[in-house]
């Protein structure tokens, strides 16, 4: 068990149980997001049926109920499979917001990339946020479209940085 400083939980991965309210707590983060479309539970849904959720972690509160949801997917690098992770779409229940969930899943999700021997994974997020996990901007990585400060990487094993376009998977739309 995963313990903050106020609220008990564990990282497990997501089961068919869990589909609903990983929905819903997507919608309940990312309400009201200037940075947000309200995309994000159609996005996990997409990439489930697809079969393109590489990984999917869940914080579950001692009860069973899911306080936080984190998606792992693979992306092309200049259209070839180079092996890496995008990471995303990753939410909190507001409640539970600000209490090491998000952390949590992030450390947990990659300490799993890592052990399967995923050699790095990109992120589109807030820098400040993401630079405690070893992301960082890196401009032999592009994402066109976004703010290049947004776009960050990982490397998780290995020393060698692919080099060009990242592109998610479809389900990202």
């Amino acid at each position: 068990m995963t313990r903050s400083a106020f609220l008990p939980f564990s990282i497990r991965l997501e089961t068919r149980a869990d589909l609903a309210a990983i929905a819903e707590l997507h919608r309940a983060a990312f309400a009201g997001n200037p940075h947000s479309d309200g995309s994000e539970p159609a996005i996990v849904d997409r990439l489930r049926a697809r079969g393109r959720l590489a990984l999917s972690l869940v914080a579950a509160a001692p009860d069973g109920s899911v306080l936080g949801h984190c998606a792992f997917s693979p992306v092309v690098v200049d259209g070839a499979d180079v092996g890496w992770m995008g990471l995303g779409p990753l939410g909190v229940l507001p409640a539970a917001q600000e209490q090491g969930v998000g952390t949590a899943l992030v450390e947990a999700g990659l300490a799993r990339l890592r052990a399967n021997g995923v050699p790095g994974c990109v992120v589109l997020g807030d820098p400040d946020y993401y630079r405690r996990f070893g992301f960082e901007r890196d401009t032999r990585l592009r994402y066109p479209g976004a703010p290049p400060e947004y776009f960050m990487a990982v490397l998780l094993l290995g020393e060698r940085v692919p080099a060009g376009v990242v592109r998610y998977d479809d389900a990202f739309g």
